[in-house]
């Protein structure tokens, strides 16, 4: 009883009455993840000679890849919810898997990527990290709204006790979903974790007094993400698994390493570009590195 009325209430709420209108909070915070997301990525990319609307069109293709992406995946993973057509594509309802939005969003990127300079590619890539980070927290808002990514049952301080509202997990794997039950809301952690990981980069990238280098925060980003992605997924009890692991925690067993090359490979490659002055900005550039052979 003590655990349960000290955890988090919780009560979903997946859609928003404006007057006559109601809106999905699920499809409402994603929208606004992209675009802020984008704002950010556009934002940081313009003062390294990027042009805002050449980053606003990457971005766009990439979250469009990113959308796909992630709903084949949700749908490949969770058949036994696909009833229709209309199930397979009804992502307003929730129903998004990271995973697989990143690979296809790299896969769409990587020809323009592939066709700047080094440090051209990695700026952009630094202000994309600094951006997702705040599109996935914010887009988290929408999971935790529409009740999925749940977990097992605990005491954790953070869990959160069920309060009612319609979910899109009615179980805790085996258990019945009742008032009362408290577990792990994994798509709160992951907005918690990310609040954290954008005040990081936010001082690293503006408030601190020497910028960190080029890289530096995709190094992180793929880092810190990997390790607290990997751990809060080993919480949910509801996501279909291969091997023991879930979709994402295949992602983050190679962002981690990836991190480690960028940190202590790439980054130094990067440093070297500046001091030789080499130029950023679309357009910029040396037509050996702009082949795409090096980092």
């Amino acid at each position: 009883m003590l655990s349960s009325l000290a955890a988090i209430p919780y009560t979903t709420f997946p859609t928003i009455a404006l007057g006559p209108l109601s809106l999905r909070v699920f499809g409402l915070a994603v929208a606004v993840g992209v675009i802020v997301g984008a704002f950010l990525a556009a934002r940081y990319g313009e003062e390294y000679g990027i042009p805002r609307d050449v980053t606003y069109s990457l971005a766009m293709r990439m979250v469009v890849a990113g959308v796909i992406g992630s709903r084949i995946t949700w749908v490949l993973t969770h058949l036994d919810q696909v009833k229709s057509p209309l199930d397979a594509v009804a992502i307003w309802q929730g129903g998004l898997q990271f995973s697989g939005g990143f690979v296809l969003a790299i896969i769409v990127g990587y020809p323009v990527y592939s066709r700047w300079n080094r440090l051209t590619r990695w700026n952009s890539l630094d202000g994309c990290a600094y951006g997702l980070t705040a599109g996935l927290g914010i887009g988290r808002i929408g999971c935790y709204a529409v009740g999925e990514h749940f977990g097992r049952i605990t005491t954790f301080p953070l869990a959160v006790r069920y309060d009612g509202g319609s979910v899109r997990e009615p179980t805790l794997g085996a258990i019945p979903l009742e008032p009362g039950l408290v577990f792990h809301q994994t798509a709160l952690y992951e907005l918690l974790y990310m609040i954290v990981l954008f005040a990081i980069l936010t001082w690293l990238l503006y408030l601190r007094k020497e910028r960190v280098g080029p890289g530096t925060a995709v190094a992180i980003f793929c880092g810190f993400y990997g390790v607290a992605r990997f751990a809060s997924d080993s919480l949910r009890v509801n996501d279909a698994r291969t091997f023991g692991f879930t979709g994402a925690q295949f992602l983050c067993l190679v962002l981690m390493p990836v991190s480690i090359w960028i940190w202590f490979w790439v980054r130094k490659a990067l440093a070297q570009d500046v001091r030789d002055g080499m130029p950023s900005g679309v357009g910029a550039g040396d037509p050996e590195v702009a082949s795409g052979d090096t980092p």
